[in-house]
Order: structure tokens, then C-alpha cells, then sequence
């Protein structure tokens, strides 16, 4: 039964490739930084001013951030988004953390009750 087990939930993770130039590169550092982004390469292009920051962003955080980048590197950062793999939220959704919110909203949208069921409910009583 899924509730004596211990579920792990996943969330969508996107490579994110953005190229900017040199003085941009604090506000693309400063938007992941808020959107949960991990850096996993920066690369200068030899022979121009351009470095291409390769990192992963949760498909969450990814509504808007094309727009708050660009505001945060004044219209210099360039990004390009696209599917690399899933990775498991921290936590049990039976705690109170990242996953238990996912889990609420999700209860709440398609209309079941807030709370958890409770396995005591759900074992043979004979």
C-alpha cells in the first residue's frame, strides 16, 4: 500500500543554456539563485565578450523566468530551455515540507479532502 511505503515524488528538471555577455552575468547568477537553478557549467566563447552558462531548472520555476532574467540582465541573456531528466522533491509527503505543499494543492485542485488518508483505515480489522 503507498502509504506504508515511503513515496518519493519527481519533479521535471530543464537544461537551461543561456548566453550572455560579461556584465550580465550577476543577474542570470541572481535569477537562478531565486528560481532554484543549479549551475553545472560557465563557458567563455574565445574571441567575444559571450559565456554560455549551462544549468538545471525545475519546470516549477521556469513559468516567467525568461522575463525576470532578461529584466535582471537588461534584455542581454538569451535562454534556451529544454527537457534533460526527473529528479526526486526532498522529503516525504507526509511531512511538512516542499512535497507535502505539492501534495495539498494537489488535493485541493482536483477537490479531495485536505488531509492524508490514515492507513488504519485502510487494514483488515478480522
Amino acid at each position: 500500500m503507498q502509504i506504508a511505503a515511503t513515496p518519493t515524488l519527481l519533479e521535471p528538471i530543464l537544461l537551461c543554456e543561456i548566453t550572455v555577455p560579461s556584465q550580465g552575468l550577476g543577474g542570470v547568477y541572481q535569477t537562478l539563485n531565486q528560481r532554484r537553478g543549479e549551475i553545472i557549467t560557465e563557458d567563455k566563447l574565445e574571441g567575444s565578450p559571450l559565456h554560455i552558462v549551462r544549468a538545471y531548472l525545475p519546470v516549477a520555476e521556469s513559468f516567467g523566468f525568461s522575463s525576470i532574467l532578461r529584466q535582471n540582465t537588461k534584455g542581454m541573456a538569451f535562454p534556451q530551455n529544454v527537457f534533460d531528466h526527473w529528479s526526486p522533491i526532498s522529503g516525504l509527503p507526509f511531512e511538512d515540507n516542499k512535497a507535502a505543499e505539492l501534495v495539498l494543492s494537489i488535493r485541493k485542485r482536483k477537490g479531495l479532502k485536505p488531509e492524508l488518508p490514515i492507513l488504519h483505515n485502510y487494514i483488515d480489522k478480522l
